[in-house]
């Protein structure tokens, strides 16, 4: 039976003011909450240990830029570029990807609670040894995809495109993969029990442990 995951979505104030990337660059601890950045480019900067809180960004390119150990709560990034971009080792809660490019972008080592993946392109994608919890993928594309060693609780993947994703060492047990494309997969078959998919992927799984199908 399909687990619901229940999610909390981030939490933004109403009338947000426009915020100034410049209060990053000069800070020790760069901090940013209470605003809203639209059509800016914040390309090939590095923003370690970052603290985002009820931050919207719109239109905004954050290419080959590094949020390592980020901490991140009530965000949303909506038609963002954030390509090859690092958020590894960072905590994310109550987060949101709308519309989002994210090819290539690091979350290894990383902590995710009540984050949604929402019409993004995913392609190449790192979670290596990340935790996520209450995550939501829906309808985005995660071509070859990295997710070894990940532990995941509650989470599900809608109608998503996960050809050559990599779920190697990663137990499965709850994961809906059920409506989710793909030709070819990598996975640990001892990790498989109890992971929900379709009849057509089940056939396909038999022939993996060496079964023969009769017509």
């Amino acid at each position: 039976m399909t687990k619901i995951v229940k999610m909390e979505i981030p939490k933004i104030p109403p009338n947000l003011q426009s915020g100034n990337f410049h209060d990053m660059y000069h800070d020790e601890d760069p901090y940013l909450s209470n605003c809203m950045f639209t059509n800016k480019s914040v390309d090939n900067e590095e923003f370690e240990r970052a603290v985002l809180s009820k931050v919207v960004f719109k239109n905004v390119t954050f290419n080959h830029t590094s949020f390592r150990k980020i901490d991140i709560t009530d965000v949303v990034f909506e038609n963002c570029d954030l390509s090859n971009a690092s958020f590894s080792e960072g905590i994310i809660h109550r987060v949101k990807f709308k519309e989002c490019k994210l090819m290539g972008v690091d979350f290894t080592e990383a902590n995710l609670v009540h984050v949604s993946f929402e019409k993004s392109i995913a392609k190449w994608s790192n979670f290596a040894d990340a935790r996520l919890k209450q995550v939501v993928f829906r309808e985005s594309s995660l071509q070859s995809a990295n997710y070894p060693d990940c532990k995941l609780i509650k989470v599900k993947f809608s109608q998503c495109d996960i050809n050559d994703i990599d779920f190697s060492q990663t137990l499965l047990n709850g994961i809906d993969i059920s409506t989710c494309t793909f030709e070819r997969i990598n996975i640990s078959l001892e990790k498989l029990e109890g992971c929900e998919v379709s009849p057509d992927q089940a056939i396909g799984f038999a022939r993996l442990l060496g079964l023969k199908i009769k017509k």
